[in-house]
């Protein structure tokens, strides 16, 4: 159990995926850019096995944006995208939400 303290250190916003590669010798990751707001993002994300590259380019997801950073196969993660379920389903939101839109 987290208070309702800690609870407002979580920062998420609305990013749109930009683009999407592969991550050499890393079999289930994506390297994404994510617009969130006012700036893009690279995420890696262990995606491959549930999405085609061209099924994410335009998602609206939601990206935690204060975590910390992590370098990851010469890589850095600047944030995390946000899924659920056995099948990662990605949390996504409507197509009219704007980029960098808080989540509360």
């Amino acid at each position: 159990m987290i208070t309702f303290e800690e609870f407002k250190k979580v920062e998420m916003r609305v990013g749109e995926i930009k683009m999407v590669e592969e991550v050499p010798e890393a079999n289930k990751l994506y390297r994404l850019i994510v617009d969130i707001g006012e700036e893009e993002r690279q995420l890696l994300a262990g995606l491959k096995k549930y999405y085609k590259k061209e099924e994410l380019i335009g998602k609206k997801v939601v990206v935690l944006v204060n975590l910390e950073p992590k370098e990851m196969f010469g890589y850095e993660s600047q944030g995390m995208v946000l899924a659920a379920g056995k099948n990662t389903s990605l949390l996504t939101v409507d197509e009219e939400t704007e980029n960098g839109s808080r989540i509360s």
